[in-house]
């Protein structure tokens, strides 16, 4: 057996807390070090490691001091903060020289994916965004027959996410605007737009959208229509407002198929040759545990599914929703963004 990787935390918050509980008990991963500014949280941590069996990683406040005091005796990353300090953190890993699993959404703006782009290809480390739609076998499937003709040429796309968001995180840094770097369209919808971008393998090239705050300091729901370079068109619905629960649907009108599958690659269901749509479910433990993606990545058994390239996909998708609902609606013309 390989030597397991050695792995390290940035942020130990409840998404991190939830992940170690499976990722403790697995072989190929040895808990190093871990950075978070709340002593409870680093403690919570250590605590399931240890329940695990496994030894207490080291614990620092800083993410810097961290990897000047772990650089040696550390192989990749694992980042879960709040989105604003995704980027900083990130650099720090990469120039560091070392591989990274970055939570989702990569970045808040362009010119940070880009940032990200440049030193991913200066130092070739290996660098997967952990969306789950992407790392699903089902999107990744879809994407594949897609990309070899398959379906036909991509007509429409209509996707819709919901969740009783608004009320949910009511107080919490992701409805900080300078934590979080948007609201319910950025968070949630995030895995929404993320799919989209990879499986329409277009460009968008014009973006209208309208949000509405709901007396809050970030978007709860978010409207666009888009178009894309290769001439479909895309709508997205995005309401973080609602009873509890959270689901979403979306559809891809191809000539040839209609393809129907939700924002985290959790379930998909083809209608096409007049035959009638059967659902089919991904494995459980590709969305429940995304690292076994990302070992897979980073010892070349399997493509990234999830690059650094679709995150500034993502990010231009982004930006271009924000400019056009701060000037109420109006067409934005991606290219002209910079």
């Amino acid at each position: 057996m390989s030597k397991p990787v050695r792995l390290a935390v940035i942020g130990t918050g409840l998404k991190a807390a939830e992940y170690a509980r499976s990722w403790a008990r697995m072989p190929e991963v040895e808990f190093i070090a871990v950075t978070d500014v709340s002593s409870a949280s680093r403690g919570r941590f250590s605590e399931i490691c240890t329940a695990a069996g496994r030894m207490a990683p080291l614990e620092f406040d800083d993410f810097r001091t961290m990897l000047v005091q772990c650089k040696g005796n550390l192989d990749a990353v694992y980042i879960s903060t709040p989105h604003a300090f995704h980027a900083e953190q990130a650099l720090a890993v990469i120039h560091a020289g070392l591989d990274l699993f970055l939570e989702k959404p990569m970045v808040t703006t362009v010119a940070e994916a880009k940032a990200l782009i440049d030193a991913r290809s200066k130092t070739g480390n290996t660098v997967v965004i952990a969306f789950n739609g992407a790392l699903s076998p089902l999107v990744r499937d879809t994407h594949s027959r897609a990309a070899g003709g398959e379906f036909g040429e991509l007509i429409s796309v209509s996707a819709t996410i919901w969740e009783g968001w608004s009320s949910k995180y009511d107080g919490q840094w992701k409805q900080k605007p300078e934590l979080s770097g948007g609201g319910f369209m950025f968070d949630t919808g995030a895995h929404m737009m993320n799919t989209v971008c990879l499986l329409v393998r277009s460009e968008f090239e014009r973006v209208s959208a309208y949000m509405n705050d709901y007396g809050k300091p970030i978007d709860i729901t978010c409207a666009v229509a888009a178009r894309l370079q290769n001439g479909a068109l895309v709508t997205f619905n995005a309401a973080g407002e609602g009873p509890p629960g959270c689901a979403s649907h979306m559809t891809f009108f191809y000539k040839k198929a209609i393809v129907r599958i939700d924002a985290w690659g959790a379930w998909r269901e083809i209608e096409m040759d007049g035959k009638p749509a059967i659902r089919e479910v991904a494995e459980a433990a590709h969305q429940e545990n995304p690292l076994k993606s990302f070992l897979s990545v980073r010892c070349g058994e399997e493509e990234n599914p999830s690059t650094v390239e679709n995150g500034l996909r993502f990010a231009r998708l982004w930006d271009a929703i924000k400019a056009s609902a701060a000037r109420d609606g109006e067409s934005i013309k991606i290219s002209e963004m910079g």
